[in-house]
């Protein structure tokens, strides 16, 4: 079983005056993928996200992060800016991936700023804010992320090789 942490940047939310309906949206999407281990909201401060992350990564052991808001250009969306201060590589396929499946559904899709990366053996993804938004971007990458972090893991080869 996979280990899924879930960040989720929001303002209102870390201060109880917004429900959080994307992270849910999150936690029923992968249900099947694995076991919801960690689970925060904290207020749009890049500080304070990425030492979320470094914890999620580091000290809860998560396999995959999953972000949901701070990815847009607002100028309190520094949830890419601080999952960048923590990834060792980044993976732009997975935001490229999520970009052009949206972008067959809304122009608006070139104007996300999501970034993926990893940390250790850990693979951090962000999402957007909204729920709709979440279950159209975790759809496109969801069929890919068991082999990516099974290789990460290093419980699978190569792919290509059997």
């Amino acid at each position: 079983m996979i280990r899924v942490a879930i960040l989720t940047a929001s303002d209102k939310g870390a201060r109880g005056e917004r429900e959080d309906k994307s992270a849910a949206v999150i936690r029923e999407m992968v249900a099947d993928l694995g076991e919801v281990v960690a689970y925060e909201v904290v207020p749009d401060e890049r500080r304070l996200l990425a030492a979320k992350l470094r914890e999620f990564c580091d000290v809860v052991g998560a396999d995959l992060v999953l972000t949901t808001g701070g990815t847009g250009f607002s100028p309190r969306d520094v949830t890419s800016e601080a999952t960048r201060d923590v990834i060792e590589k980044e993976v732009p396929g997975l935001p490229e991936a999520m970009r052009a499946a949206s972008l067959k559904l809304t122009p608006q899709a070139m104007l996300s700023r999501a970034v993926a990366g990893i940390r250790g053996k850990t693979l951090i993804v962000n999402l957007p804010g909204s729920p709709k938004g979440v279950r159209e971007n975790l759809a496109a990458i969801l069929p890919a992320l068991p082999h990516g972090l099974a290789i990460l893991k290093g419980e699978a080869g190569e792919c290509g090789r059997p």
